[in-house]
């Protein structure tokens, strides 16, 4: 066998080792209370082979996620083919219902990923690729929702589909879960009758 083969391997079983002890400890502890020391520690690693690789726990957690956030986008694209005929705001209304359950089953690795790019202060939680897409499908909805009204709207979608976004944050999220005790359901409701307009 070439070295360079070996090398491709080993580094292969170190990047497996290194996402599976990741999401070991990120269930057991927590996203925040997880060093990327500890991680290192745990995948029986070097810490310079681990920064090689990820420079924060975010681009672990994006790792993670990958998988999980091309099914995501996939569900909501089907959704959104099957539903064409449903207007603008019953499509988004059903959006928000998949992103929200997506959010209680992975809001650990979730928050990891939004919080990835804070660490480097120059950039922000926009830069995100969850929040890309998601930015780019508001804004269409919403631009949709305001052409289609029945009087001339000044809705922003840009600025409409920022909010959203910052409300469905895991910050803003966990606030009205864990602090103002709402369900998801209620969170869903809510946020449809605040975005949503009245027919």
């Amino acid at each position: 066998m070439s070295p360079n083969r070996s090398e491709r391997r080993d580094a292969a079983e170190n990047r497996q080792r290194i996402l599976d002890s990741a999401l070991r400890l990120f269930e057991q502890h927590g996203v925040e209370q997880v060093s990327m020391n500890q991680i290192a520690i745990e995948a029986q690693i070097g810490p310079g082979t681990l920064y090689r690789r990820y420079r924060n726990k975010g681009e672990l957690c994006l790792e993670l996620m990958k998988e999980n956030i091309i099914l995501l986008f996939e569900q909501i694209e089907e959704y959104l083919n099957l539903n064409r005929a449903e207007s603008a705001s019953e499509r988004l209304k059903g959006v928000l219902a998949l992103f929200l359950r997506f959010r209680e089953k992975k809001a650990q690795l979730l928050k990891g990923v939004e919080e990835s790019a804070s660490a480097g202060r120059t950039k922000s939680r926009t830069q995100s690729p969850i929040y890309h897409e998601l930015h780019q499908l508001f804004v269409g909805l919403f631009d949709e929702m305001a052409a289609s009204a029945a009087e001339p709207s000044r809705l922003n979608g840009v600025f409409a589909a920022d909010i959203l976004l910052t409300a469905l944050s895991s910050d803003s999220y966990s606030f009205q879960r864990d602090v103002r005790g709402h369900t998801p359901e209620t969170i869903l409701e809510q946020l449809c009758l605040t975005f949503i307009p009245s027919p």
